[in-house]
């Protein structure tokens, strides 16, 4: 069974909004830091945000800070990335991706070398 499971991309015009999820299984979800990452053809993966749901605490990227939101909800062991006003440059698979929880905690969650699990991604495409 997977541990890590995405769903929610879809394709959406410059400015819309998406809320992925991930589904994570019990014996990680509080045990773990929870990454978003995003890749595009050519490019390496990229951070995007994190949660440790034990505190919980969170983390972002750059690229997100003011527009993505990551959050949780315990009771479904769900991981949520809710993204608004979204652009071109937005676009990719994105995945969920779990490290050590001490990595939401220092600078290690934006390595995607850190995590030790992946889910399957799920597609965003946002056209202008």
């Amino acid at each position: 069974r997977a541990q890590l499971v995405e769903s929610g991309g879809d394709s959406v015009q410059d400015g819309g909004s998406l809320r992925l999820s991930c589904a994570v299984s019990r014996s990680i979800y509080s045990n773990y830091c929870i990454g978003w990452y995003r890749q595009t053809p050519g490019k390496e993966r990229e951070a995007v945000a994190a949660i440790y749901t034990g505190a919980p605490r969170t983390v972002y990227g750059t690229s997100a800070k003011g527009r993505f939101t990551v959050s949780q909800v315990n009771a479904n062991y769900t991981v949520f990335l809710r993204m608004i006003n979204l652009h071109p440059e937005d676009s990719g698979v994105y995945y969920c991706g779990a490290g050590p929880h001490v990595n939401c905690y220092r600078n290690d969650w934006s390595r995607p070398s850190s995590v030790e699990k992946w889910g399957q991604g799920t597609q965003v495409a946002v056209s202008s």
